[in-house]
């Protein structure tokens, strides 16, 4: 689509490769076929395999007619029986029979299954204990605290996004801007008395503020189904369910339908490094570890007090496989930002000595995690090539976002959680002080193409105590709201895609509440105003400027001019496009103004004052460079021109080359 990408899967003839097996097929245009039919020897081939993506189009509750087929793997069960409102939760009515193939799968044909009922699977394990389970594959749970699964048909939401889905692969690309906004769906806004709004009430409001801020891209925290509110979806139990708390899955469509009709991407946060033990779950669910790992140094998560997947089980593999590929097929989602890789990766993550099992080879690698990984990311890129996989990943682990064939593990971005930590630290510092913790802003150059970076102010950095993005800027008021838009306007410049938590565009005072809404009232405040419209302006001017993004993954797209006045605080740099155009940064990090800062440039000419965090209209004092500034033929910095400039206190300058010397 015009973009040039690194796609971490093998082409063939110029496409990308397509598995077509009698499982399910799929044409050029992402229609599927088959999708009722009932499961074939390659179908049972692939589960067990662990490479069948689409199993939801084969287990659990699937409508024929006026009845349904109820499909569930429990190998270890020694009875299955299906139970809901269509035999009064009662057992002995709807048995299920174990297919003779050895997969392990029980199926049961129950007639007089209604749209909305609500259903079980009641499991006698070998002990002889009876437990009640959801069914891992249903597309709709009751809402919360209950726990029981519905059974749903689809209701045949009809898609008016195409001109988004034709034009995608070139927005999602690599050589694209990426600016994203990260919301929590239940606490960005509330509607009268505090209720939550429903997924179509909040898809206008999120379209229209999105939009008009000039954000490319949300992302959603998980909203699969979670028993636990306060876990904002991380502990999930329903992996192929939108959760009932906002509405039903046609109502989740036509909040991604919505949003993608506004030219806005949808990234969704997906959760396969751990589950939660409630009893309706995925743990033991037939009685046996069987989802998750025996042995709690391999099986039990000491950090979340969740259960670990076991990536080495074939039939597991197939189940979280064919949830991601679910939201990417059945819901349009632009992008998987998967949680926690590095928990995934590390046999010892979060563990002490001995706590933990190594690898055949002696290692603390999970070696079948990373097979699956890279196995989701050859997927992912294959049957839907305008996607993005995002790897919340924390450590130096080499390759994340490099191709599989390479030997990396096939991500197309990763958070640069090196950059967040860094920076916060270096912001939260006494201006007095940061002369001294200088390499803590140049140091995530030396790192910023080794992967597909993005840049994250994200959820987890305004929470369990660690205030909000404004508080934890020093100095006064003014001061920390100049520091805040100092802050955004480095990060925006910086090489990188962008991603804000919701309300770090207005400052919010308070640190996050997943019970409240945000404090939009806060906008009354001309401060928390101006720094909104700061962010907004960065957005469009980002956009504009393919200097700012169509680089960010090659060095070629940066260059320094200053990296070493410590003893100012002052950073200096060229961002770069392909076409050699460029925009100039320059950053103030002290509250001083500096006047007749020289600055070397590449060329003679006038240069624009595209963007000053300093204008009152951002709430700031209004010192800059009155639109722009004339280069004077004095060397600096190894070039044989230079600007003049006066550097606001704690402000960020951008300018564009835009006409011959004067």
């Amino acid at each position: 689509m015009g973009t040039t990408r690194r796609v971490p899967v093998l082409h063939l003839g110029g496409h990308p490769t397509r598995r077509v097996t009698a499982a399910w097929t799929e044409d050029m245009t992402g229609r599927h076929a088959n999708h009722t039919a009932g499961l074939g020897e390659q179908d049972i081939h692939l589960f067990r395999e662990g490479t069948h993506a689409r199993l939801y189009r084969r287990l659990g509750c699937r409508w024929a007619g006026d009845s349904a087929r109820f499909t569930v793997w429990a190998p270890n069960a020694r009875a299955v029986d299906v139970v809901g409102d269509f035999n009064d939760w009662r057992t002995g009515v709807h048995v299920a029979r174990p297919r003779a193939d050895g997969s392990g799968l029980w199926e049961a044909e129950v007639p007089g299954v209604a749209h909305g009922h609500r259903y079980k699977y009641a499991i006698r394990t070998q002990g002889g204990a009876r437990i009640e389970k959801a069914d891992p594959f249903a597309r709709r749970a009751e809402l919360p605290p209950a726990t029981a699964s519905v059974a749903w048909r689809d209701q045949g939401h009809v898609w008016r996004d195409r001109a988004w889905m034709d034009a995608r692969e070139a927005r999602n690309g690599l050589a694209a801007p990426m600016s994203v906004y990260e919301l929590h769906l239940g606490s960005w806004r509330r509607g009268e008395g505090g209720a939550l709004l429903d997924y179509r009430s909040a898809a206008l409001l999120l379209a229209d503020y999105v939009s008009r801020m000039g954000f490319t891209h949300v992302e959603l925290m998980p909203v699969t189904e979670h028993p636990f509110y306060g876990s904002w979806g991380y502990q999930t139990t329903g992996y192929f369910a939108p959760t009932a708390r906002y509405g039903t899955p046609e109502d989740f469509k036509f909040l991604v339908d919505t949003l993608h009709q506004s030219n806005i991407g949808v990234i969704l946060d997906w959760v396969p490094s751990h589950f939660p033990s409630d009893a309706h779950g995925l743990a033991q669910f037939d009685g046996t570890h069987l989802f998750e790992h025996v042995d709690p140094r391999q099986g039990f998560h000491p950090e979340w007090h969740s259960s670990i997947f076991n990536y080495g089980r074939n039939e597991v593999r197939a189940f979280l496989l064919s949830s991601g590929m679910f939201w990417l097929d059945e819901f349009h989602i632009d992008a998987l930002r998967v949680d926690a890789v590095a928990s995934m990766l590390y046999l010892d993550y979060a563990r002490q000595a001995g706590d933990w099992i190594p690898n055949a080879h002696g290692g603390r690698e999970n070696l079948e995690a990373i097979s699956f990984l890279r196995l989701l990311n050859e997927s992912a890129y294959r049957d839907h090539p305008g996607v993005q996989v995002i790897a919340e990943e924390s450590t130096a682990w080499p390759m994340v976002s490099r191709p599989t064939y390479l030997g990396g593990l096939g991500f197309g971005m990763k958070w640069n959680m090196g950059w967040m930590h860094d920076m916060l630290k270096y912001m939260q510092e006494d201006p007095v002080h940061r002369r001294w913790h200088h390499h803590e802003l140049t140091f995530s150059l030396a790192y910023a193409f080794s992967e597909n970076f993005m840049l994250p102010l994200s959820h987890d950095e305004v929470v369990h105590g660690k205030g909000s993005l404004l508080d934890k800027m020093p100095g006064d008021h003014w001061r920390q709201f100049a520091n805040l838009r100092l802050l955004f306007g480095h990060m925006w410049a910086h090489p990188g895609k962008k991603l804000l938590f919701m309300g770090g565009e207005f400052g919010q005072r308070r640190e996050w509440n997943h019970d409240e809404a945000l404090d939009w009232w806060s906008l009354l405040d001309g401060r928390h105003a101006g720094l909104q419209r700061w962010v907004e302006d960065l957005n469009r001017f980002y956009r504009s400027e393919p200097a700012l993004y169509e680089l960010d993954f090659d060095d070629a797209g940066f260059e320094w001019i200053d990296a070493q006045d410590a003893e100012a605080s002052v950073l200096s740099y060229l961002r770069k496009a392909r076409d050699g155009s460029m925009v100039l940064v320059v950053v103030n990090f002290t509250p001083v103004p500096r006047e007749h800062y020289l600055v070397g440039v590449p060329h003679g000419g006038y240069w624009a004052e595209r963007l000053n965090s300093d204008a009152t209209l951002y709430g700031g004092s209004g010192v800059g460079n009155r639109g722009g500034v004339h280069s004077v033929p004095v060397s600096a910095h190894g070039r044989y021109h230079a600007l003049n400039l006066t550097l606001p206190p704690l402000g960020v300058l951008v300018f564009k080359p835009e006409g011959p010397a004067a």
